[in-house]
């Protein structure tokens, strides 16, 4: 089933699961779902600026978030409040699930930033997903986390994350 991005009355909840909690959850405009890919659009959900040093998320960025059924990653185009691209922030994660109108994804604790003007590519929290303990856990979803991973750096670096979207 498609959704027509001029249908704004469709909602969703993301739910965002880590380490078997909640970790955040927030309201999201249903752009489109086929299926497989499901994307949202949501302000920033976070309470008042998170500066990553890379990066600062703030009230009135918005984020266009794409979650797959079949990949282990979801991809969020960060934009500040006057559009101005500041980057792509990648979660290697479970294939999202959505059931009615709630979107459920594991995060993984594997991350990858790609700035606006792609130059920078960053690979983040290696030293959280370690310490996670899911490679003694779930083996194959270890591996499977590392080859997201792998896969979107490569992407990033060869043609950029625009062709995901």
């Amino acid at each position: 089933m498609s959704v027509n991005s001029a249908d704004t009355a469709d909602q969703l909840e993301v739910v965002l699961v880590k380490a078997g909690r909640t970790k955040i959850r927030y309201p999201a405009a249903l752009l489109a779902d086929d299926g497989t890919r499901v994307s949202v659009r949501a302000p920033w959900a976070g309470e008042g600026v998170r500066d990553f040093g890379f990066v600062r998320f703030e009230p009135g960025d918005v984020f266009t978030e794409h979650y797959w059924r079949d990949r282990w990653y979801s991809v969020k185009e960060v934009r500040a409040q006057d559009g101005t691209l500041k980057g792509w922030y990648c979660d290697v994660t479970r294939p999202a699930v959505r059931s009615g109108a709630e979107l459920v994804v594991e995060d993984l604790d594997l991350d990858l930033w790609v700035s606006g003007d792609g130059k920078d590519v960053l690979r983040l929290d290696e030293d959280e997903f370690a310490a996670s303990g899911l490679a003694e856990r779930d083996p194959q979803a270890a591996a499977a986390a590392r080859s997201a991973l792998d896969e979107l750096e490569v992407l990033a670096r060869a043609e950029g994350l625009t062709g995901l979207v």
